[in-house]
């Protein structure tokens, strides 16, 4: 059988489990917390290896590892700041979080967000952010059906539309049957995959390379002297920013609704710790698998190589025929199924935060279902007509999101309660902030201030947008209290 009918019949095969899991997640929906929240009966296994399917999914088997192919060694400053983007969310946001949003029946990250507003203010607060959600996600989903659709061009000749349509077809369906169940159910199951191929292919790039020293050897001979340098041989001052500006990339994390989500969904706080240790687990196994990779992997093929396909090249040519299909169809499965929880995030925005199925009592499930199925339906339009230059500049969501909400969460956890008036100031001052970073960034110029705005993970864009948030979060506030 060829690679390619193997990654066909792989995918053919998975994603009838991902209906089939649809299905049986469907008879547990009978509530709106049950369809957004999965009835907080998340397991520490589910809860764990979705936050980390989520969180990263096939962003670090491609990107990541052809980041680290392309710039070395001081591309690994990245991963202490996605590590303790891990800490943070499940250790000091967590405890908070889960139990509040338990205990007053909270269903989205807006509500936490807006806990302690009321009448106008409060709906201001839960519009306000439930349109900087639907903003943002609704167009990093069109970009990963887009990125879908290019992957099932490449591998089976199919036509740019069908592509987009057969991977949301498949997304909408088990996400509308099952709700954040079935989205975290399937989840899950990529999580464990990912994990398992994280740890295979770059054990056998590491063994047809000779080893660790022959990754040492065979790049200190071909590579440039700063590939191997933690530094990268750049300047004190530029280093420091490069370092600090891509290990803040995990500050994104501490602001997206669909992460946010599995630490109000986890069952119990025991469950919560497990599931930290499992997540946790999950990040170590996976960026070093994929590090592994990408340094043998550019030992291997020498440079020069398109460090996002280096992935699907070490797969053909260091497994035979049925494993490297089944690894890309892996893949391809991972990078069509990312957008199952930002999906569901931005359904509960529109559905809740904005108070559609609120309109209609009693039916609040079938609206979510709708409105679901409305903002799928956008997103392939998009993904459709809009040209890829478009996605590249939008993908600044992780950061503008992470700006606009992570203050208020981390002083709300603190025993910090922002007024009303505070919260709506460091959304704006957060989301419009990152905007303005992210646009000087790509102005350019010789200057050393324009070489550093410029640097992958400009901390500009990622740390500066922090400070107004929480200096009016912490300033401007109603009273302290023990969290």
């Amino acid at each position: 059988m060829s690679e390619t009918a193997v990654v066909l019949v792989t995918l053919i095969v998975y994603k009838l489990v991902l209906i089939g899991v649809g299905i049986w997640a469907s008879s547990r929906n009978k509530t709106e917390s049950d369809f957004f929240l999965g009835g907080r009966q998340l397991g520490p296994w589910v809860a764990g290896l979705s936050y980390a399917a989520s969180t990263s999914s096939a962003w670090v088997l491609l990107g990541f590892s052809g980041f680290v192919y392309a710039v070395g060694l001081s591309a690994l400053w990245m991963v202490p700041g996605i590590w303790a983007g891990y800490v943070v969310v499940w250790l000091v946001f967590g405890p908070r979080l889960r139990a509040e949003t338990e205990a007053r029946g909270h269903v989205t990250m807006g509500d936490f967000i807006a806990a302690n507003a009321s009448g106008m203010a409060r709906r201001a607060i839960m519009v306000l952010a439930a349109l900087l959600v639907l903003f943002c996600f609704i167009f990093y989903i069109a970009a990963q059906f887009g990125a879908a659709a290019i992957a099932f061009e490449s591998q089976f000749g199919l036509g740019h539309v069908e592509s987009i349509l057969v991977g949301a077809g498949v997304i909408l369906i088990y996400s509308l049957l099952g709700g954040f169940w079935a989205v975290s159910v399937t989840d899950t199951l990529q999580g464990a995959l990912m994990a398992l191929i994280a740890v295979l292919l770059p054990a056998a790039a590491l063994v047809a390379v000779g080893g660790p020293s022959g990754v040492i050897e065979t790049l200190q001979a071909t590579a440039p002297e700063e590939y191997l340098s933690p530094t990268g041989g750049r300047s004190t001052f530029l280093f420091l920013g490069f370092a600090v500006g891509i290990a803040s990339i995990g500050l994104g994390t501490l602001g997206q609704p669909h992460l946010m989500a599995r630490l109000m969904a986890v069952k119990d706080d025991t469950a919560r710790r497990r599931g930290f240790a499992i997540a946790m687990s999950w990040g170590v196994i996976v960026f070093v698998g994929m590090a592994v990779m990408a340094l043998s992997g550019r030992a291997l093929v020498g440079d020069g190589y398109d460090g996002e396909a280096l992935f699907y090249q070490l797969a053909s040519d260091l497994f035979p025929a049925v494993f490297a299909g089944i690894i890309i169809a892996a893949v391809l499965s991972a990078v069509m199924s990312t957008v199952d929880s930002l999906l569901v995030a931005t359904a509960a925005a529109v559905a809740h935060d904005m108070g559609v199925a609120r309109r209609f009592p009693g039916r609040e499930v079938l609206i979510s279902r709708i409105v679901m199925s409305a903002l799928c339906v956008l997103a392939v339009i998009l993904a459709a007509t809009l040209p890829a230059t478009i996605f590249d500049r939008v993908l600044f969501s992780w950061s503008a999101l992470g700006a606009a909400f992570g203050p208020i969460i981390f002083a709300r956890v603190s025993g910090i309660e922002p007024k009303p008036a505070a919260i709506l100031a460091a959304i704006t001052a957060g989301f419009s902030v990152t905007v303005f970073f992210y646009a000087w960034g790509q102005v350019g110029g010789d200057s050393l201030w324009a070489q550093l705005a410029g640097l992958p993970g400009d901390p500009f864009e990622r740390i500066v947008p922090w400070l107004a948030p929480l200096l009016l979060v912490f300033a401007w506030r109603t009273r302290s209290q023990q969290p």
